[in-house]
């Protein structure tokens, strides 16, 4: 399997423009736990940015679906494994929009992890059953739960967090100070921070 063909079996990968890297999205619609707190005043998906935008654009959701249904192909595992090891630089975001779908899902992820040891991944969710599986997941992937409430303190539970504030002092994402881009910053990606607090948009 060659580039060209690798991303037109996963459907091709995401370059959104805050992200240092290339990242991959999955539809907004169909977040498990997403979709049970996008109705909920004061939760982190109220408003979600993944349901406006570009991403609401005919060409992003065709995009998104026909990546979707190819997480069952056989395929999978290997075709993004090649695609992320063949893109700079050395970071990737999961789910740029869309979530974790199942286990068999999260276990591929983990197995393209592994096959792209020199890459640094990030997985934020808010799956929270995926806790269950974090001793299974391999070293250069950083899972952080996404607090499903603003202002809400971050689960004593999980190793890696990320919180939304209102508070512009709590924030500690910097992207809004240099031009809403991550710039030198990848402290996402660092499970040794064990919590990202972002300024509510």
């Amino acid at each position: 399997m060659n580039t060209q063909e690798a991303w037109k079996l996963v459907g091709g990968l995401s370059r959104p423009s805050k992200m240092p890297g290339w990242s991959y999205g999955l539809p907004a619609a169909e977040c498990k736990t997403g979709q049970l707190l996008v109705d909920v005043v004061g939760s982190t998906c109220e408003g979600c940015y993944a349901t406006k935008g570009c991403y609401v654009f005919p060409v992003v959701q065709a995009a998104q679906y026909r990546r979707l249904e190819s997480i069952a192909k056989p395929e999978w595992v290997d075709a993004m494994a090649l695609l992320i090891n063949s893109k700079k630089p050395d970071v990737f975001r999961w789910h740029d929009s869309g979530d974790v779908q199942d286990i068999a899902h999260l276990m591929k992820i983990f197995e393209v992890c592994e096959l792209s040891p020199e890459k640094r991944h990030w997985l934020p969710t808010r799956e929270a059953w995926t806790n269950k599986y974090l001793d299974q997941a391999p070293g250069n992937l950083t899972i952080r739960f996404s607090m499903p409430m603003v202002d809400q303190e971050p689960a004593g539970s999980w190793l890696n967090t990320s919180t939304v504030v209102t508070s512009a002092g709590g924030r500690t994402c910097p992207a809004p100070d240099q031009g809403n881009v991550c710039g030198d910053c990848r402290a996402c990606w660092d499970p040794s921070v064990k919590n990202i607090a972002y300024g509510k948009h």
